[in-house]
């Protein structure tokens, strides 16, 4: 039996074996296609580690100077880093009621859960280890981060059937426990259609700490409404439910203007942290949106220097 087959996974439904299996085969194809050179490409060598000193040279940065070993030599001496190979890739994904709106397309929840098989399955191609962090009004479930398929598998199974044991929508609680239990810094992938407030200073101290990438899923539902009569709304997070006649002009581009600042504000948000928002749209390809996203990072150059003040601040963060 070839490495690839699927093991056996004793009381699981044939139809849910079946699901998680399609989104396997499509992150898998991506991977090899697009996203591992990418991926590698951005995030390759985020932590260093000590290896060794030499004499300085001209042009060396002053910062890498070992003051103990010049003192000691009587000459000035530099430290040598190398690129820390394993990283770990952090997946906090919301699972909350509202990621189950689908008005076209997929719905929220499974365009979650497409993104982060393929983020999931370049993490271990690249001999990454990944973790999840399902969250909606509280934290559902935390796996802690590992390497291999099976462990991959086990990550889409979580994200396409975990089902929210409370309501609501915590993104600042999420990213708290996140604090508390990723002590070194990650790649964080926060993957939330972000209906939430209060969740600033958690969003900027974990850009501090990590490496924060912040996915919006999005629906077209949630931008305008289409011209359909009176209709009922339902919020699926709290049960409320509202009824706008939607023939009307005027309600549709209240709407439509609510929605607007309601982008605004979360761009804001993230601005104000330093983190790049990545946008993505159930009834579009999210690999296009996802490769712009890379390859402006990499452009960019987000990597705080070793000694910098971004860099010190986020050990600092840490400790």
């Amino acid at each position: 039996m070839s490495s690839d087959a699927p093991r056996p996974h004793h009381g699981i439904p044939p139809e849910m074996l079946a699901r998680i299996r399609r989104v396997e085969i499509q992150a898998r194809r991506l991977v090899a296609n697009v996203f591992v050179g990418q991926y590698h490409s951005i995030f390759k060598g985020r932590g260093i580690e000590f290896a060794d000193v030499r004499p300085y040279e001209p042009g060396d940065d002053v910062r890498t100077i070992d003051w103990n070993v010049t003192a000691r030599m009587g000459t000035p001496f530099v430290k040598q880093y190398i690129e820390e190979r394993q990283l770990t890739v952090l997946l906090a994904v919301d699972i909350s009621a509202s990621s189950a709106v689908a008005s076209a397309g997929v719905s929220k929840r499974e365009l979650a859960a497409e993104v982060a098989a393929t983020l999931a399955f370049s993490a271990v191609a690249n001999g990454d280890q990944v973790g999840l962090l399902a969250f909606a009004g509280g934290i559902e479930r935390f796996v802690a981060p590992a390497k291999g398929r099976q462990h991959v598998l086990r990550l889409i199974r979580d994200l396409l059937y975990l089902e929210p044991s409370r309501p609501g929508t915590d993104i600042g609680g999420a990213l708290a426990y996140l604090a508390r239990i990723a002590r070194r810094r990650a790649i964080v992938f926060l993957l939330s259609d972000f209906y939430d407030e209060g969740y600033e200073r958690q969003l900027r101290a974990a850009a501090l700490r990590h490496e924060l990438l912040p996915v919006s899923l999005n629906d077209p539902r949630d931008a305008a409404l289409p011209d359909g009569g009176l209709v009922t709304l339902r919020d699926l997070e709290s049960g409320q439910t509202v009824v706008l006649d939607t023939s009307s002009r005027r309600v549709r581009e209240a709407y439509a203007a609510r929605a607007e600042e309601m982008r605004a504000r979360r761009r804001r948000i993230f601005a104000a942290a330093g983190a790049d928002e990545v946008e993505l749209h159930t009834d579009r390809p999210f690999v296009p949106a996802l490769v712009r996203a890379f390859r402006q990072r990499e452009r960019s150059g987000r990597r705080p220097v070793p000694g910098s003040a971004t860099a010190v601040e986020a050990r600092r963060t840490a400790v």
